[in-house]
């Protein structure tokens, strides 16, 4: 049985996944090399739980119990002692979570399972650094964590069906609805989301139509709550173009060649809601979108 869970990487999706494990009473270790990481990741989970009582969702005594729930550490060996399982939820970078997973296997106990929140990296890669393939499996959360309900769990190819049916019913105790898919580039939903990301990108950078027309078209004609031009700067235009080349290299199809545009703003710093602008323009902060970007036809 799963009690005790440690996740790697304090940042948006770390602090997520730390969120709803703890508000289902899991004890969880939260590592990040950074203090001040540390330190934000435990506010902005104050924060959401706040927006979940403000919604009564949950109650004070739920918070309460949930920021007791969470202990942080700048150490994986410290921090992954007694794990039942270790989420890795760094950025999507495959040689710094290869470095990693080498240290984490090197200090997990030996029956721990090791999860990976990527998006699109291979887990039988990922597996293939540890002396325990047949424990490593995806475990891929959706932003934001403590409200998107799916978890799209991946197999490598050496995963053992009892992991994999120990974290589909882990996912299903955190309210979560899983999906079991295979090993191949981007998985389901990247594989499916990027592809239509890129072809929205390129629709503007051809000059067929604005980015307010191209994301209109796309939530009242296809009932979409975000366009794809916004979900791109939601997500992260660095984290889209690495991605698309994670399809492309994986599949060696043409079709998914990131955009020549998206290639350039990520080049020039424009990542979206991270950086303040993207197709959007975005308040300090603020994830609600001001005005949309101006590209030359």
């Amino acid at each position: 049985m799963i009690k005790k869970v440690s996740v790697v990487g304090a940042g948006t999706m770390g602090n997520g996944i730390a969120h709803v494990f703890a508000q289902n009473n899991f004890i969880v270790n939260l590592i990040d090399i950074s203090p001040e990481k540390l330190e934000s990741a435990l506010r902005n989970i104050s924060k959401n739980l706040d927006r979940q009582i403000a919604k009564d969702i949950i109650t004070e005594e739920v918070k309460k119990n949930s920021l007791t729930n969470i202990s942080t550490f700048t150490s994986i060996k410290n921090g992954i002692a007694g794990a039942d399982i270790v989420v890795e939820a760094v950025t999507e970078n495959p040689e710094l979570k290869l470095k990693i997973f080498k240290e984490i296997d090197e200090h997990a106990p030996a029956a721990a399972i090791l999860a990976t929140n990527t998006s699109s990296i291979s887990i039988t890669k990922i597996a293939s650094v540890t002396k325990r393939p047949e424990k490593v499996i995806g475990m891929h959360f959706m932003n934001p964590v403590p409200v998107m309900k799916l978890v799209e769990i991946i197999n490598g190819f050496l995963t053992e069906p009892a992991v994999t049916q120990m974290v589909t019913e882990l996912s299903k105790q955190l309210g979560k609805v899983p999906c079991v898919v295979s090993d191949y580039p981007g998985f389901i939903a990247n594989k499916i989301l990027m592809p239509m990301i890129n072809e929205a990108i390129s629709s503007l950078y051809e000059g067929i139509a604005g980015v307010e027309e191209i994301d209109t078209i796309m939530k009242l004609g296809m009932a979409h709550p975000m366009g794809p031009l916004q979900l791109a700067d939601f997500i992260g235009l660095d984290v889209c173009l690495s991605i698309l080349k994670v399809l492309f290299e994986g599949f060696g199809n043409p079709k998914y060649a990131p955009c020549p545009l998206l290639i350039n703003m990520v080049t020039a710093g424009k990542l979206g809601v991270k950086t303040g602008e993207g197709f959007y323009v975005y308040k300090p902060g603020d994830k609600n979108l001001i005005v949309s970007k101006q590209f030359a036809k």
